[in-house]
């Protein structure tokens, strides 16, 4: 089997040796995975173990996602009720044994590295295994200061212990802290994203690309 080299390590690596991002550093690695599992949610995939350890990064600092082992295909009516995925990443729904659709246990994880990237450590992290279900499950975890009101909100709209008030993955891009300097090439997919789930591109962002 051959397969792509990724020489540049994973997200793991980059913030154990930097420790917390700078919000913009943040937002560029972020904006990358967040792409990239929209992605396969519009293809019906659901990847349940998102972590930064699976998160690799090639030559040109771009972030490619790894390790679908534990991935399943969505359909509709059907729920998915495996527990899977790394308990400290892993959904309140997913660690209670409840069944899920897919797409919100993958927000939950992104906000989870999201606040890793922003803090440098984890919001949920014990060594006994049911103080740590505890806190998952009551969302159970303290806001640094260190970061901006917009980045707060973005990370709680993700950590809902309820995945109905959860933030809809399909919405995350939309966030004003993901808007704030977007490069246009991604504003282009954001505001098709918001016409008509992405069937009529923006005509005012195609004439400008075109020219």
């Amino acid at each position: 089997m051959v397969t792509e080299y990724i020489s540049g390590g994973d997200l793991f690596d980059i913030i154990a040796q930097k420790g917390k991002l700078s919000e913009q550093d943040s937002k560029y690695y972020f904006r990358q995975i967040v792409a990239g599992v929209d992605y396969c949610h519009k293809n019906l995939v659901a990847h349940r173990d998102l972590k930064p350890e699976n998160i690799l990064i090639d030559v040109n600092n771009t972030i490619k996602i790894a390790d679908f082992g534990l991935s399943n295909l969505m359909r509709d009516g059907k729920f998915l009720k495996t527990s899977c995925g790394s308990p400290n990443y892993a959904a309140p729904e997913v660690i209670s044994g409840k069944v899920y659709c897919g797409t919100e246990i993958d927000t939950w994880s992104c906000g989870v590295i999201l606040y890793a990237l922003l803090a440098g450590y984890l919001p949920f992290d014990e060594e006994v295994m049911a103080q740590l279900f505890k806190k998952i499950r009551e969302a159970d975890y303290v806001m640094p200061s260190s970061f901006s009101a917009e980045a707060k909100d973005i990370v709680n709209r993700m950590l809902q212990p309820d995945p109905s008030n959860r933030i809809a993955f399909s919405e995350i891009r939309l966030h004003p802290w993901l808007r704030e300097n977007v490069p246009f090439y991604i504003e282009i997919f954001n505001l098709n994203t918001k016409m008509d789930n992405q069937k009529r591109i923006n005509e005012e962002a195609f004439q400008r690309l075109m020219q």
